[in-house]
């Protein structure tokens, strides 16, 4: 099984340079290929690894500059294009600015790489055009490496190594009769159908404090000053920080959640729609802008797509079934009897059920969660009803057939299988 070790380098003030070097020259590289292949596209063409890679060759002749950064590791920055734009489009692919882009360069061929461990806290690297290279030794390997990856986040300089610790996903889970689900918000980053309530901040008081006052000295500087870069890293070091945190709390929620569960439920949110920038309704623009830039700033910070990642990894080892649900109607629907109303959920966080003949009470991400939990594991229709009442949401019927029409089939989000 593939997994990632990511070590903090200590380069030298050369090593340093030459890794700078080489990101700008991987990120022009990227740049010119991804307008090379928008404009074929333009013209009705089509332009792949291929041929861009034996242009690449040809262009070394012309442009000696792109001899600084190793071979592999521009063809890897065109690999990576390919599959950007296979999966995505020549035209949805982002250029990479040098303002906001973060260096980085993958070394592919791992008999390229060596590895030794030097003592108790330190190891080295040997890469291309490199040489060796110091690096903190925080963890063991645990694998076979199969590549590197150079980067630079937060003023700091990171090596990734991609291993093969020849691990295997159970073919059965060691509590093959548990379930749960998880109701993300933006109270709490998370809430468990058992009631438990997964939490932290992120970013302290005096982090938060001296962020703002970098972001009011980032508004005066002059663009392209050297008071302008200095703040722009102060900023990033704190982001950073606040980005370790998040990281760390996810993929220790994600540990707990999959060791208890051999089912987790997830609500099949479309996070990057639901946090895009909003510009105000047609009739009134700019009303509830601000509002909806706070909700998402609420739902990035708590990393709604991270902690699906990280559950995605961590159930590898322990072999529980991720699955996503459709999530209309599990925060307004009873989990005891069924019942779906918009008054059912009263406030954030209480839930009382207005059938007369219930009045089920509860925390409202915990019924939220107990409902996701149901439909996890079993068929939830496009309408997103989970138990045996209907909802007046209904799809449409084909009269010659009496079936659901298969436009309606298409879209609606369903469970995929496990």
């Amino acid at each position: 099984m593939l997994s990632g070790r990511r070590y903090r380098l200590a380069l030298t003030l050369e090593q340093e340079v030459m890794c700078e070097e080489f990101g700008n020259v991987c990120r022009a590289v990227w740049n010119t290929a991804l307008e090379q292949r928008r404009e074929y596209r333009r013209r009705g063409a089509w332009m792949n690894y291929a041929p861009q890679c034996a242009e690449l060759a040809d262009a070394k002749r012309d442009h000696p500059w792109l001899k600084a950064a190793p071979s592999h590791a521009l063809q890897q920055t065109l690999k990576d294009l390919d599959r950007a734009c296979r999966e995505h489009g020549a035209f949805k692919v982002r250029r990479r600015s040098k303002a906001r882009w973060s260096p980085s360069f993958r070394f592919p061929d791992p008999k390229q790489i060596q590895v030794e461990r030097l003592g108790r806290r330190w190891g080295r690297v040997k890469l291309p055009k490199l040489g060796w290279i110091r690096f903190r030794w925080s963890r063991a390997l645990g694998g076979v490496i199969r590549s590197a990856t150079v980067s630079r986040k937060a003023g700091h300089w990171f090596v990734s190594f991609l291993v093969d610790d020849h691990a295997v996903t159970p073919e059965r889970h060691a509590m093959p009769d548990t379930a749960v689900g998880i109701d993300r918000g933006v109270k709490a980053a998370a809430v468990t159908s058992d009631g438990d309530f997964h939490d932290r901040s992120f970013i302290r008081a005096g982090e938060a404090a001296r962020y703002r006052r970098l972001q009011q000295r980032l508004a005066r500087a002059r663009k392209g000053s050297t008071n302008r870069r200095k703040t722009i890293t102060a900023m990033n070091r704190i982001m950073g920080r606040v980005s370790d945190r998040r990281t760390d709390f996810c993929a220790q929620t994600a540990c707990r959640v999959v060791a208890r569960n051999a089912l987790v439920g997830l609500e099949d949110l479309r996070v990057k729609s639901m946090s895009a920038s909003a510009s105000g309704t047609a009739g009134a623009p700019g009303v509830g802008v601000a509002q909806k830039r706070g909700l998402n700033r609420a739902i990035l910070d708590k990393g709604w797509h991270r902690l699906e990642l990280a559950l995605s990894s961590a159930a590898r080892y322990t072999g529980t079934t991720v699955v996503k649900v459709n999530p209309a109607y599990t925060s307004q629907r009873c989990s005891a009897c069924g019942f779906v109303s918009e008054s059912n959920r009263e406030s954030q966080a209480v839930f009382r059920c207005k059938n007369p003949g219930c009045g089920h009470t509860a925390h409202a991400d915990v019924n939220a969660a107990v409902n996701i939990k149901h439909a996890a594991g079993h068929a939830v229709s496009a309408c997103g009803d989970l138990g045996a009442s209907r909802s007046t949401k209904q799809e449409p019927i084909s009269r010659a057939t009496g079936r659901t029409s298969k436009t309606a089939r298409s879209a609606a989000p369903g469970i995929p299988a496990p």
